[in-house]
């Protein structure tokens, strides 16, 4: 009888389970790497479109002020830590191939939290958080899956990386868990991606648990210098009509990071979740416009790029949805940092998040799902004492002092094209052009705010930043190599006009530098790490793997045979002189 009871409680108990799993949302997140602010075209540039990312942007909620750090590895660590990367020692740079650190293995990733609740957490693309250990690499960070590449970038359809300022060799990156893949090679990587992540959805058995997929892509960043810019030639002939070669291949990558959105969301609708299913698109960070890795990104019209202090390294072009958001089709103007996207998420899953984790992130899961913007967000975009720079934000002041490479990324550096020979064909029929697409087609049915949704010219109008019209005023300008710098960004979004003479000697100006000085004063000191040359993918039949693993196997190996060497000989001599006796 007991034993009958016991089979009926549990039973029960998985019949609830299962039910809390149904109901908790599956999270879909894309990830651009390095794509310009003004590269979506619901910004309002008619260059090249991306008519499925437009399309998920004014079927959902586009999100106007979503700041991220100023490079990838920061902004992951962001994403899955939901802390500032000064509080994880993530601050300064990124972590290239040859540098043997990580993510702090005792941080708790957004993964881990996820699994632990229930989810099947799968990461697709780019990890960019450390490999030099095994334990570094995704899937001993709370990933059930992942299938992808663990460094920096890799060419698009081979899938090596090659630095010939280094001194290493060009190494094969692409891994599936923990094994080494090169069955893929050959296959764009954009298209690869898709396919993996729409198996993953087509597979998921979403009865037994909720899906949580990371989708990390590499478009649009570049490549290998010796080949940056790469993209199907049937794609980049798509865009003849732009001159620039470079931008033209550029236009390609994001045309096919564009038919990725489209392939995920169909993907979603025939799984039949789309009804229990968030989907957030956004970039790591601004884009490159010139220096290093330079894609031809255009940040336009904020001020600066990639690995600088400014709103074009800052501010991501970032658009979610969900059937749960009572106003769908609408810009949301409150400032939301990535960091925030862990408690936020976790609040949607009716997920506890212990405060012993010390969140830097906030819970705005209310304010998004009901459409107001009233939070005050204070956000520490940087403390870079290596780099010897701050860009502090809080309320509509924003605060630099000091700055990256000497000043370089420091203009205004992205640019509109406005020539009649240089648009896309299909701007012509826009609206018409985004009602047609696949990804308006499965979110629009959900849409409950009709009138507005349907006003994509509206829509897209709003979306976009306008630079103050500053004829009516005197501009003062901005050296922060020489002195600080403040803005306006409510008034200022293009940072064009220094207030800082102005405010120097203000409570506004001496509260930011009292929270500039708590934050410095509280941070963890950078784990960067010098580069070790035994990490030259040469070493291990041409892949990038986690060598000081390797290495440290080899060590005991060797230890062993030695100690095995000596006692031979140890043994032999001992019976030498038994023998002599």
């Amino acid at each position: 009888m007991r034993k009958t009871i016991l089979l009926i409680f549990l039973a029960l108990f998985e019949v609830i389970s299962a039910q809390q799993n149904v109901d908790k949302p599956n999270i879909v997140i894309i990830m651009a790497d390095d794509m310009g602010f003004d590269d979506v075209s619901f910004r309002g540039s008619n260059q090249f479109l991306t008519p499925n990312i437009d399309a998920l942007a004014y079927s959902g909620v586009i999100l106007k002020n979503l700041y991220t750090p100023p490079m990838c590895t920061p902004s992951r660590s962001a994403l899955l830590t939901g802390k500032y990367p000064i509080n994880t020692g993530m601050q300064h740079y990124v972590i290239p191939n040859d540098q043997p650190w990580s993510l702090p293995v005792n941080e708790t990733t957004m993964a881990q939290i996820f699994q632990q609740n229930g989810y099947y957490t799968s990461i697709i693309g780019k990890w960019h958080l450390g490999f030099s250990r095994k334990g570094y690499t995704p899937t001993l960070r709370g990933f059930d899956y992942h299938f992808g590449y663990l460094g920096a970038y890799i060419d698009y359809f081979d899938h090596t990386l090659y630095n010939p300022n280094k001194n290493f060799s060009r190494g094969h990156d692409f891994r599936e868990n923990l094994d080494v893949s090169r069955k893929y090679t050959g296959t764009y990587i954009t298209d690869l991606l898709t396919a993996k992540a729409v198996k993953i959805i087509d597979d998921h058995n979403i009865n037994e648990k909720p899906l949580f997929l990371l989708l990390n892509h590499l478009a649009p960043h570049a490549a290998n210098d010796d080949k940056p810019l790469q993209a199907p030639p049937d794609e980049i002939e798509k865009f003849s009509y732009i001159k620039d070669p470079e931008r033209r291949t550029y236009a390609a990558m994001m045309s096919k990071l564009d038919t990725s959105v489209a392939h995920i969301i169909e993907a979603l609708s025939k799984k039949s979740i789309l009804n229990n299913t968030i989907i957030l698109f956004y970039s790591d960070n601004g884009g490159p416009t010139v220096g290093m890795h330079a894609t031809t990104a255009s940040n336009y019209p904020l001020r600066g790029q990639k690995n600088s202090p400014w709103e074009g390294a800052l501010r991501s072009s970032a658009a979610i949805w969900s059937p749960k958001f009572e106003k769908l089709g609408t810009v949301w103007k409150q400032r939301i940092y990535v960091a925030d996207l862990l408690p936020t998420l976790a609040a949607a899953a009716g997920i506890y998040i212990n405060e012993s984790i010390k969140l830097d992130g906030v819970n705005l899961w209310s304010a998004l799902k009901y459409g107001y913007e009233a939070v005050e967000r204070e956000i520490v975009h940087n403390i870079d004492d290596i780099d010897n720079y701050v860009s502090y934000f809080k309320g509509k002041w924003k605060f630099i002092n000091g700055t990256t490479e000497e000043g370089i990324y420091d203009s205004w550096l992205g640019t509109r094209s406005n020539h009649d020979d240089e648009i896309d064909n299909r701007s012509k029929d826009y609206e018409n052009l985004i009602r047609n697409t696949t990804v308006w087609h499965n979110l629009y049915e959900f849409n409950t705010n009709n009138g507005k949704a349907s006003n994509i010219t509206e829509l897209r109008l709003d979306a976009e930043v306008k630079c103050q019209n500053t004829s009516a005023i005197e501009v003062i300008t901005c050296n922060p190599l020489i002195s600080p710098c403040l803005f306006d960004i409510d008034e200022d979004p293009c940072e064009q006009n220094n207030l800082y003479e102005q405010f120097k000697n203000s409570k506004i100006v001496l509260e930011l530098l009292e929270r500039i000085s708590y934050f410095r004063e509280h941070a963890h000191e950078p784990n960067n790490k010098p580069a070790d040359p035994l990490c030259d993918p040469k070493y291990y039949e041409y892949e990038w793997t986690w060598w000081q693993d390797v290495q440290e196997g080899n060590s005991a190996v060797r230890s062993t045979s030695i100690s095995y060497i000596i006692f031979i000989i140890l043994l032999l001599n001992f019976f030498s002189i038994k023998f002599l006796i």
